[in-house]
C-alpha cells in the first residue's frame, strides 16, 4: 500500500512536470508571437482612438468596451476556429492569407499618406444620423470591422509562429495572444481617450506642479493624437510591406527579401556596435517601402474602377 501510494506520487509528480513545461512552453511562444504582432498591435492602438473623436465624452470608455468586446469575439468565435482548421487541413492556405491583409493594410497606409499629402483618398465614414444610439451603434461597427482585419493578422501572425506545434498548443497561444493583444490595446486606447480628462483634473488641484502636469497634458494630446496618426500610418506601410516581402520569400520568391537583407547587413556593418539596430531599420524602411509601392499600385487600380463605375465625385 505505501509503495503503491509513492508510485501514484510519484506519476502526480511527473504529469505536474510535464504540465508544467507544457505551460511555460505555451507562454514563451505566446510571448514570440505577441513580439512578432506588436507592429499591428501599434496600428490598431493608434488607429482606434479616432473612432471616439467628437463623441460624448461620458461614452467615450463605454463605446470603447464594446469595441473591445467585439474584438474578443472577432479573435476568439471567429478567427481562432478558422485559424485551426486552416493550419491542421489546409497550411499552404496561412501565408497567402496573411499577405492578402498584408496588402489591405498597404492600401490602407499608403490612402492615408496620399490624403496626408492632398491627393485625395476616401473619405471618413462619419455618420449623419442625430439619433445618439443609432451613431453609437453605427460608430462600434465600424470599429468592430476594422478590428476584424487587424485582428486577423495578429492571429495569422501567431498562428505561423507555432503553425509546427500540436493542435493544442497553436489553439492556446492564439487564446492568450488573442486576449493579451486586446486587453493591452484598448487599455491603453482607453488611457488615451481619456488622458485630457485627466488633464483637466489634475489642471484644478491646488498643488502648483500637478496643476501644471494636468494644463500639459491637456495642451499635449492634440499634438499626441496627430502622432498616433502618423504612427499608425508607418505601422501600416511597415507591417504589410514587411508581410508580402516575408510571405514573397516563404514562397520561394528571393526578391526583394534576399536583397534587402544583404543591404541592411552590408549598411548595418558600417555602424560598428549600432549594426543590429541600423540593420533592422534599413528592413523596416525597405518594408514600408514596398508597402507604399504595393499600397499604391491598389488605390490607384481601385480608384480607376470607381471611375469606371461612374462613381459620382465627392
Amino acid at each position: 500500500m505505501p509503495s503503491g501510494l509513492i508510485a501514484l506520487l510519484d506519476d502526480v509528480a511527473g504529469i505536474a512536470k510535464m504540465a508544467a513545461a507544457s505551460i511555460d512552453d505555451v507562454g514563451a511562444a505566446a510571448g514570440r508571437a505577441s513580439t512578432k504582432a506588436a507592429g499591428v498591435v501599434v496600428d490598431d492602438a493608434a488607429v482606434t482612438p479616432r473612432y471616439v473623436t467628437g463623441l460624448s465624452p461620458s461614452r467615450e470608455l463605454p463605446i470603447i468596451g464594446k469595441i473591445a468586446l467585439g474584438s474578443f469575439r472577432n479573435k476568439l468565435l471567429l478567427i481562432l476556429p478558422v485559424a485551426l482548421l486552416l493550419s491542421a487541413f489546409a497550411p499552404w492556405g496561412i501565408t497567402p492569407i496573411l499577405m492578402c491583409g498584408g496588402a489591405y493594410l498597404c492600401f490602407e497606409g499608403a490612402e492615408k499618406l496620399m490624403e496626408a499629402v492632398g491627393h485625395g483618398g476616401h473619405e471618413d465614414a462619419t455618420p449623419t444620423e442625430t439619433d445618439p444610439r443609432l451613431i453609437e451603434k453605427t460608430t462600434v461597427s465600424g470599429a468592430v470591422r476594422t478590428d476584424l482585419i487587424l485582428s486577423a493578422e495578429i492571429m495569422a501572425i501567431a498562428l505561423a509562429d507555432v503553425a509546427t506545434q500540436p493542435i493544442l498548443t497553436q489553439a492556446v497561444v492564439l487564446a492568450v495572444v488573442g486576449v493579451a493583444m486586446t486587453v493591452a490595446v484598448y487599455g491603453v486606447v482607453g488611457l488615451i481617450v481619456k488622458m485630457d480628462d485627466i488633464g483637466l483634473g489634475l489642471a484644478k488641484r491646488s498643488n502648483g506642479g500637478v496643476r501644471a502636469l494636468g494644463r500639459g497634458l491637456v495642451k499635449g494630446m492634440p499634438v499626441v493624437m496627430d502622432a498616433l496618426g502618423a504612427i499608425g500610418t508607418a505601422a501600416m506601410l511597415w507591417v504589410g510591406g514587411g508581410i508580402l516581402v516575408h510571405g514573397a520569400h516563404t514562397l520561394g520568391l528571393a526578391w526583394p527579401a534576399e536583397p534587402l537583407e544583404h543591404l541592411a547587413h552590408g549598411v548595418g556593418q558600417v555602424f560598428g556596435p549600432l549594426d543590429g539596430v541600423v540593420a533592422w531599420l534599413v528592413m523596416a524602411l525597405g518594408a514600408a517601402l514596398v508597402g507604399v509601392i504595393v499600397g499604391g499600385v491598389v488605390v490607384l487600380i481601385l480608384h480607376q474602377i470607381g471611375r469606371m463605375r461612374g462613381a459620382p465625385a465627392h
